[in-house]
């Protein structure tokens, strides 16, 4: 086993739970549903559209290259997935002025094209900018990217990566330090261990991140069936799916749902255990949690899923489920 896979492990395994007061964890576990809270009422457009798993997994691979913990590649996703979608807002808002103002329509070809060939450079600035919010583990010199964007054939001088670095900055107006699933999960699982859950937090722990790998690799087919699961429909009308894009911002609902498939794999007779304490700490329907597990079960493991097992589903829905549901009347 190599040196950085050794240390990775080294890392995994010396991660505790347990070790911090009970009011800070209330006070902390308040501010990350205040920040969900604020996500969900405001996911609209085209949110999402960029967790696409060959850039997902570009990020990955990439992070697991240079040595980087899970919330930096995770971060890096959301940088770029906010960065993107901000690109595409903006060329939509010019395209509309010119029209407004009937002036001469801009080459949107040569534009595509400039954005594409800036991609992996913005791709590798996202996991940079990244790599410096988790300064306490590892900071990516310009050195060790300008080197790798060579290895792929892209020549840059270390002014253009800087100039990257600062157009991400700037589009998203310096606000990067971004909330992932991540923290939620490893919130969650830190109540839950003050709770008395049977299954070990630090069991669920390598799990859950497992898990998660997974969803953001199959963030698009896992949605996908949870949507057809919620307004029981195989074909979701396009309203249905933009209102769903509340669902996919919810990273509340994500983590419920990650913990409790996590649990139905380590120990599935705790399962009920441990989707009936997610529920009462962050109420979200049992119902909704039953349905998530089930959808990142059925793309991960396949059959025996605990919606599968359950002889009756509760008749709750979740709240940002609740609304895409409405739009089917």
């Amino acid at each position: 086993m190599d040196g950085p896979v050794r240390s990775r492990l080294a890392s995994l395994s010396d991660f505790q739970f347990g070790a911090v007061a009970t009011e800070t964890i209330e006070d902390a576990l308040l501010h990350l549903a205040q920040q969900n809270e604020q996500a969900v009422q405001e996911a609209a457009g085209r949110m999402g559209s960029f967790r696409e798993t060959r850039i997902v997994e570009f990020v990955f691979l990439l992070s697991e290259q240079w040595c980087l913990e899970k919330s930096v590649s995770y971060q890096a996703v959301e940088i770029l997935e906010r960065f993107m979608v901000k690109q595409a807002e903006n060329m939509h808002r010019q395209a509309t002025v010119q029209l407004s103002e009937k002036k001469e329509p801009q080459n949107w070809k040569a534009l595509k094209e400039q954005l594409s060939n800036k991609f992996i450079l913005r791709l590798v600035s996202c996991v940079q900018l990244a790599s410096k919010l988790s300064f306490h583990y590892k900071i990516i010199s310009n050195v060790t990217v300008l080197n790798f964007l060579q290895a792929l054939g892209y020549v840059h001088s270390k002014e253009e990566l800087l100039e990257s670095e600062l157009d991400v900055l700037k589009s998203l107006n310096f606000q990067i330090n971004l909330p992932t699933p991540l923290a939620y999960v490893e919130m969650l699982l830190e109540v839950l261990g003050y709770n008395g859950c049977l299954v070990p937090a630090t069991q669920l722990h390598a799990t859950c991140l497992t898990l998660l790998d997974l969803v953001y690799l199959l963030h698009e087919p896992i949605y996908e069936s949870l949507l057809r699961a919620s307004i029981e429909n195989s074909v979701p009308s396009q309203l249905q799916g933009e209102k769903f894009v509340s669902v996919k911002e919810d990273f509340m609902l994500l983590a419920v749902g990650i913990i409790a498939a996590s649990a139905f794999i380590q120990n599935h007779e705790c399962w009920s255990q441990v989707v009936g304490h997610l529920h009462s700490i962050t109420g979200i329907a049992l119902e909704s949690i039953t349905e998530l597990s089930y959808a990142i079960l059925t793309h991960s493991v396949g059959a025996n899923t605990p919606a599968r097992q359950q002889p009756a589903r509760p008749h709750l829905e979740a709240r940002a489920l609740r609304a895409t549901a409405a739009s089917n009347t």
